[in-house]
């Protein structure tokens, strides 16, 4: 095809006559020239006289030579369906993905849990979380990776163990343990511990450069890597401020909010008392009555459930201390509740042996080397 050619070429005179018009051509509205199917033909052609090329011309796809001939489908046999033929039922055209090897997840959900109270033994991500190797996810991780021996023996995904077996884990499981990062957050009003909710933000998103402590004593230097995986372990409610641990790490997760976790927290917290004379915000300890307090120390329920025992004392005339070694869904505040005393401000200032010393409000710093819960 050359464009400068068709440009030079003289015009044409052999355009059709019309038939009423002796020695003119088709008027410029005319489309009798469109395209037109041809007899015994699917396809399109011009019609007669037309100074384009015919598409009738070209050959069909049967008639075509070479690699690229292909067969006359108008004349293809019918095939029936898949299975038809054999009696066979058909298969959906789409089944759920379940890889070969592998139950589907609720059976192995229902395979480990009864391997968990196996009488022969526990499942070996259990024990290595008992024994504060890891936490369970970290140890199935770790498992996978080749990086657990059992008496010597590379360990493998599910098995069971004895407390007399030896647990052993490599020195990349180790390295990878040492670059997992506690994160101490002085938490204001108006965050989330855990998931946004409700339009309001989560704590995490405080933990930037920006709001790092200067004071901060930590050699560790801040990554956004260090932002993966890392969850509140213990929450606050969205009303209440002060320590806020967030972790990295399994193993101080279970320390503080695990099952058998028996970890102070220690709270300061204002209240009013809703007293028969109506509400009382001053001097509050001279009119509360002994006996609820003994009540709120030792005695009280929350789901169905008794409650640990707990220090309560005053701090202030308006002021409460708490320390408890449970971590109900605002277990304080119910518990005041119960007692006629109306929560006004909640603040946490220790878990463990951490405290929140003069951390500001808003920022945060990692937890030193050598402290511990």
């Amino acid at each position: 095809f050359n464009p400068a050619a068709d440009r030079s070429a003289p015009p044409r005179d052999n355009r059709p006559q019309h038939p009423a018009r002796p020695g003119g051509g088709y008027p410029q509205n005319d489309r009798s020239d469109r395209f037109e199917r041809s007899a015994g033909s699917d396809r399109f052609e011009r019609s007669t006289g037309s100074d384009r090329f015919e598409r009738s011309e070209r050959p069909a796809p049967s008639q075509r030579g070479g690699a690229f001939a292909q067969p006359d489908r108008g004349s293809a046999p019918f095939r029936p369906a898949r299975g038809e033929e054999t009696g066979r039922p058909q298969q959906p055209a789409v089944r759920p993905f379940n890889p070969p090897g592998k139950p589907p997840a609720a059976v192995r959900i229902r395979a480990e849990e009864a391997a968990q109270d196996a009488p022969d033994g526990t499942r070996l991500n259990k024990r290595m979380a008992e024994l504060r190797m890891c936490s369970r996810r970290e140890g199935d991780a770790w498992i996978e990776r080749g990086w657990v021996t059992v008496n010597g023996v590379v360990a493998e995904m599910g098995m069971l163990v004895k407390a007399t077996d030896v647990i052993e884990v490599s020195e990349q499981a180790k390295g990878e343990q040492q670059q997992q990062v506690t994160i101490l957050l002085h938490k204001p009003m108006g965050f989330v511990s855990g998931q946004a909710e409700d339009g309001h933000q989560p704590a995490v998103t405080l933990i930037n450069p920006r709001t790092h402590w200067q004071s901060d004593t930590s050699r560790t230097r801040f990554n956004f890597s260090q932002l993966q995986g890392l969850a509140p372990a213990g929450r606050l409610d969205i009303d209440s401020v002060g320590l806020l641990v967030l972790t990295q790490d399994g193993r101080v997760a279970r320390q503080l909010i695990g099952e058998d976790s028996e970890m102070e927290k220690e709270y300061l917290v204002r209240v009013v008392y809703d007293s028969p004379n109506g509400e009382i915000a001053t001097d509050v300890q001279a009119a509360y009555p002994a006996e609820r307090m003994a009540l709120l120390r030792h005695g009280l329920s929350l789901d169905g459930e008794p409650l640990k025992p707990a220090q309560v004392e005053w701090q202030n005339p308006e002021q409460l201390r708490f320390v408890l070694t449970q971590g109900k869904k605002r277990q304080i505040r119910r518990m005041c509740e119960q007692v006629g005393l109306k929560v006004v401000g909640l603040k946490r200032i220790r878990m463990g042996r951490v405290v929140l010393g003069t951390l500001p409000v808003g920022q945060w710093r990692y937890l030193g080397a050598t402290e511990q819960f």
